[in-house]
């Protein structure tokens, strides 16, 4: 499993556009092949940042994701939108059975 996290600090005049841009693009994703989970959040300690959490099956599915035009076109949206640089980080997890 691949697990994504990604987050962009908003200039406050963007922010509820932002927001509806995010939970469009969290839930065209999921309708993607090998989407397991894509939630948009607004960070409780900083009300002008934006955060995605992500599953997606396996790598395949997550380069066939930033092929698509419509997440290239999300980017750039919140890009200019955005106070700085946004961040972004892939992992390679597997889930842990926990008591």
């Amino acid at each position: 499993m691949i697990v994504i996290t990604g987050s962009a600090v908003i200039r406050p005049e963007h922010m509820a556009e932002a927001l509806a841009l995010g939970i469009e693009h969290s839930a065209r994703s999921r309708a993607e092949p090998g989407c397991v989970a894509h939630n948009c959040h607004v960070d409780a300690e900083n009300p002008q940042r934006i955060v995605f959490v992500e599953e997606w099956a396996d790598m395949a599915a997550v380069k066939t994701h930033f092929a698509v035009s419509e997440s290239g076109a999300f980017v750039r949206a919140l890009t200019a939108m955005a106070e700085g640089a946004s961040v972004m980080n892939l992992y390679a997890a597997e889930v842990i059975a926990f008591p």
